[in-house]
């Protein structure tokens, strides 16, 4: 038997010039029993899509199959209004923190700052007290004496 068309489509398919049609006459012929020895190499490649189709159909035991090795059934997973709500939760939670520690940050510099001021007045009370007494009157009115003299 002369396959000569038949070779003439496999060079035009390496060439990427085959029709859908001389493509699917390719299949066809790949398919046969008869097929002869010299072209028996490329079977394979044309063949594959005849016994892909049969094996790629899940059986209708599928999911049973699949439930039986995980072992436990499924159940619908129900997602309630907490459940959405959690992160704005946490994230509330997290702000709320934040504020307090802030607080506590901001009272405690508050504090020594006025602490500060406290002992800072207190010092000048001291040395205005200290200036005020009489020698220290005397003292001030000699150097102004002197200021003015000079």
């Amino acid at each position: 038997m002369d396959y000569k068309y038949i070779e003439q489509l496999l060079e035009r398919y390496w060439d990427c010039q085959t029709t859908l049609d001389e493509e699917e006459i390719l299949r066809a012929f790949f398919n046969q029993e008869d097929i002869p020895a010299r072209l028996l190499k490329y079977r394979s490649l044309f063949a594959y899509e005849h016994a892909s189709v049969n094996n790629d159909v899940l059986g209708d035991d599928f999911d049973e199959k699949i439930l039986d090795k995980v072992g436990e059934p499924m159940r619908p997973h129900h997602i309630t209004i907490m459940h959405r709500l959690m992160p704005l939760f946490r994230a509330a939670a997290v702000v709320c923190f934040i504020i307090t520690l802030g607080g506590i940050i901001n009272n405690s510099l508050t504090y020594r700052a006025q602490n500060t001021k406290k002992v800072a007045v207190t010092e000048v009370k001291d040395t205005v007290k200290a200036v005020e007494t009489p020698l220290a009157y005397d003292a001030l009115a000699e150097d102004s004496a002197n200021i003015v003299k000079n």
